[in-house]
């Protein structure tokens, strides 16, 4: 790999590029799944191939190849020299690179269990377990279970001196339950919705999240949604699990953060931001109990925004955010934070494999827990009145990412302290800053978990990323329920 990234950066800069780095990606990815007890998707892919990304006159440019060969490397690099180029003669300003020293370094993610030594049909054997234990609940109409493997290897060099080999080992599973009647269609999932947990973790992850023990609880709640009251519309006091509130930081705090998108570079998919430069230090984002960072480093947790060092060779960081309550910072690469003045880089320039460009991305924006001791039991005792609601259904967001509005999968009244009654079609919807205004109780580190993103779209054409999101329940007072579904 090393005399591959050699080739492509000598004739990058014979071309005339100023600086130039190599990535050659090895990436292998499994998935499989059942629908209603058969075997629904088994599929099994790998690639190799390299990026090349260069500046030259004050432009980028990038270019990838599976042509290995000496002669297909070098004819890539000189390709992503005359792209740069063409980017310089329409380029307002000449990008500038903060100073980054180079590391020569290897990181592996945590690993158990290697998920691509664990037969197949062991897994199958699994999710058809899970499968079952969802169908044997009378009124469940479709039952669904994924899961999912991918390796992915790569090499960064660059003209500076970096040279960097990491690996990650990437799991997910979960399952669903479906369920018809009339025109009603409820879904409930675990442990989260759209496929389930995604951690940077083996095959351990899988067992870890006892899918055949909750399968039964899953396919019961989902059945009985069907015959639950709608959920009351109106002001309330609202309390979201962890994993809503995953997304609520995903879309609300984690695309609106991203500095290309607030420089107006990438507007594609998630649009710009409301966050424009004006507002860091000073915005009022929310109330004194919003703490939220940027953490890519090993310690924050296995997420899928965790790293050792990004695509550019920058390490992992913690990046405050939001610091009682008051905005403090951005995801930045090194050309982006050279534009706002910083230092350096915030370490957040990530691609989704080496035929992509790498563009600025969420690492794991997280929550902080709340510093006194809080359980959910006590969340829930102090609330009074008011609405619970767990597990994503659907999302809506405008292009700057302020008015927003979430549908959950499943409510539960909150009466006098106590659960209640369960409540079919909940949703919520609001605006950014008021909404995290609003936020009066967070539980405690007890109650944190660490949610996997797979799938964030970004950029043309588009990239999946993985993302990371840790949060606890928390309490917002007073936020509009209802209205996204119908009777």
């Amino acid at each position: 790999m090393k005399q591959v990234a050699e080739w492509a950066l000598e004739a990058a800069v014979a071309a005339g590029a100023s600086h130039g780095e190599a990535r050659v990606v090895h990436e292998r990815q499994r998935g499989l799944g059942t629908r209603n007890g058969r075997v629904s998707s088994a599929a099994d892919s790998e690639s190799l191939g390299v990026g090349i990304r260069v500046l030259c006159r004050g432009g980028w440019g990038f270019a990838a190849t599976q042509r290995l060969s000496r002669e297909g490397v070098e004819e890539c690099a000189r390709l992503a020299v005359e792209i740069a180029r063409a980017s310089a003669r329409v380029q307002p300003h000449p990008v500038e690179l903060l100073p980054e020293p180079p590391v020569v370094a290897e990181w592996s993610s945590p690993c158990q269990i290697d998920p691509f030594t664990v037969p197949v049909e062991e897994c199958l054997d699994l999710l058809r377990r899970v499968d079952l234990e969802l169908r044997a609940v009378a009124g469940v109409t479709l039952s669904e279970t994924s899961m999912s493997f991918r390796r992915y290897e790569q090499w960064f060099y660059n003209t500076e001196g970096a040279a960097i080999r990491q690996t990650f080992i990437t799991t997910g599973a979960g399952c669903a339950a479906h369920a018809f009647e009339g025109d009603s269609i409820q879904t409930r999932s675990y442990p989260n919705s759209f496929g389930g947990q995604y951690q940077n973790k083996g095959y351990e992850l899988v067992r870890e999240l006892h899918l055949v023990e909750n399968a039964n609880r899953v396919a019961r709640e989902c059945v009985a949604l069907l015959k639950a009251p709608q959920c009351p519309e109106g002001r309330r006091d609202l309390v979201l699990d962890s994993s809503q509130l995953g997304l609520q930081i995903h879309e609300s705090i984690g695309h609106p953060i991203e500095l290309d998108r607030v420089l107006g570079y990438e507007a594609n998919f998630a649009g710009t931001s409301f966050l424009t430069l004006d507002k860091l230090h000073t915005l009022r984002y929310g109330s004194d109990l919003v703490n939220v960072v940027a953490d890519a480093r090993p310690g924050h947790g296995p997420g899928l925004g965790t790293y050792a060092f990004d695509d550019e060779g920058v390490a992992a960081q913690c990046v405050p955010i939001i610091t009682r309550g008051i905005f403090e910072g951005y995801l930045s690469s090194r050309d982006t934070a050279a534009v706002i003045g910083r230092e350096r880089s915030g370490g957040h320039l990530r691609a989704e494999g080496w035929a992509r460009v790498p563009i600025v991305r969420m690492s794991n924006v997280s929550l902080l827990p709340g510093e006194d001791e809080l359980s959910f039991e006590d969340l829930i005792s102090s609330t009074g009145d008011g609405i619970y609601m767990e597990t994503n259904r659907s999302w809506s967001i405008d292009d700057k990412r302020y008015n927003f509005q979430f549908g959950c999968e499943a409510a539960w009244e909150i009466k006098g302290g106590k659960l209640g009654r369960l409540l079919r079609n909940p949703s919520y919807s609001g605006i950014t800053t008021e909404f995290w205004n609003a936020m009066d109780a967070v539980c405690d580190r007890r109650e944190w978990t660490l949610w996997g993103t797979p799938n964030c779209g970004k950029g043309q054409p588009e990239q999946g990323m993985g993302t990371g999101h840790g949060a606890a329940p928390a309490r917002f007072r007073q936020i509009k329920i209802g209205g996204a579904y119908g009777e």
